[in-house]
């Protein structure tokens, strides 16, 4: 029983170290502060089936899922996310259990250093997007538990996570916000 708790403790005293967290257990992104967020989709393609949705609605999702993805960070120095929505595919009502899609967000992100004018990234970041499985969603598809502007708001917040995923791993790899 000892040595069970003791390898525990280990365990967890090594992922506390391993993390690079802030005090709010969000991912530490040094110097940075969210600036403008801009997310552009005149030109978004709306896939096989979907469900429509207006350029607004998707530009409005996004921006509320990255400003509260990235509005608690309070560095030093602006940085702005530019998002360009390429397609997405809100899952229609399927068939329960035999046809049930999943919803899909395509964008390309670029995030850009205020002071120097210029994107840290050369090439735009591709993000293909899935939404959540919940239980009603597996059996009877998100076409028919949830309305399109819910499996547009959970596919922006899964898209805001996944942009912090690859900020911060270019933030560890490459010192974007080392200011």
């Amino acid at each position: 029983m000892k040595s069970q708790f003791s390898t525990i403790a280990a365990l967890l005293l090594l992922s506390a170290c391993a993390t690079n967290t802030t005090e709010e257990g969000r991912p530490d992104l040094g110097s940075f502060k969210l600036g403008h967020n801009i997310v552009v989709a005149d030109e978004a393609q709306s896939l096989i089936v979907s469900r429509k949705v207006s350029e607004q609605e998707l530009q409005d999702s996004l921006v509320q899922a990255i400003d509260e993805q990235f509005g608690a960070y309070e560095g030093e120095a602006f940085y702005h996310i530019a998002v360009h929505v390429g397609a997405y595919m809100l899952a229609p009502p399927g068939i329960p259990i035999i046809a049930t899609p999943k919803s899909t967000l395509i964008i390309d992100v670029d995030v850009w250093d205020d002071a120097k004018g210029q994107k840290l990234n050369r090439k735009s970041k591709r993000f293909t997007v899935f939404e959540d499985t919940t239980t009603e969603s597996a059996l009877l598809g998100s076409g028919l538990s949830r309305s399109k502007l819910e499996q547009l708001d959970g596919l922006s917040d899964n898209a805001a996570e996944q942009i912090e995923d690859w900020v911060k791993a270019q933030h560890d790899s490459n010192g974007w916000f080392d200011g």
